[in-house]
């Protein structure tokens, strides 16, 4: 589905990404892990079409996105729930999921996807003409969420969502994006600096130090090698 070779990808004349590759499959949810710096946001941004690629390529289900503009890649099915969720305070929840869906123009369809999505959520559909300013962190990134699938996503780009939230919160999250892949088939890639949860829910992972790969594998591979949960993982 996500295939991603020898990805360089730079701000202005610093580059941020030195080469990376990796491969998602069809309904799997992959994690990219790694401390701050390490290159994880810039390589969701590469691939949503927000940070310029300088080198190599990224295809999603055979079709190039290096350099598409952000809106192209909407299109063809990837979303980004960005690091920090990026939301439109001063507008109703309402409001937010709209955007999401800015790409459909037919209104039963529409009506649909709110209807899952607030299903999904039962938060945003009693909180729908509130100000997003007014939510608390969790209920924001649920909004953050449901405004990606309102685009009917066949990929969801996850960053960073236990950012400022607390850990019994994050679980909720995280089981949602269980929920999600289960029962959508949504193939998810979740970046993360919580290594131990992450690796209770994802199939594979890919480790980041400076805006490369230092290490790949199954979520028991990793976790189950010492060397490698000492040096790379912190556990």
């Amino acid at each position: 589905m996500l295939k991603i070779e020898n990805l360089h990808a730079a701000y202005g004349p610093v580059e941020a990404l030195h080469g990376i590759n990796m491969q998602v499959q069809p309904g799997s949810i992959v994690g990219v892990l790694g401390a701050n710096g390490s290159g994880k946001t810039t390589l969701f941004k590469a691939i949503a079409g927000l940070v310029r690629v300088t080198q190599g390529t990224a295809a999603f289900n055979g079709v190039m996105l290096s350099n598409q503009t952000a809106q192209s890649i909407v299109k063809q099915g990837v979303s980004l729930v960005p690091q920090g969720r990026m939301l439109f305070p001063e507008m109703t929840v309402l409001e937010n999921l709209e955007m999401g869906a800015y790409l459909l123009n037919d209104r039963t369809e529409f009506g649909k996807r709110l209807e899952a999505v607030q299903t999904m959520f039962p938060i945003l559909k009693e909180r729908a003409h509130q100000m997003v300013a007014l939510m608390s962190g969790g209920e924001q990134q649920m909004l953050a969420i449901g405004r990606a699938l309102m685009g009917q996503p066949d990929l969801i780009l996850l960053d960073e969502p236990s950012i400022g939230l607390a850990p019994k919160i994050f679980d909720q999250i995280l089981a949602t994006v269980r929920d999600i892949n289960a029962r959508r088939k949504t193939t998810i890639v979740i970046a993360e600096q919580n290594v131990r949860k992450i690796l209770k829910i994802v199939d594979h992972a890919y480790v980041l130090e400076s805006g490369k790969v230092a290490i790949s594998g199954t979520a028991q591979q990793l976790s189950g090698d010492e060397s490698i949960r000492r040096a790379y993982l912190g556990l």
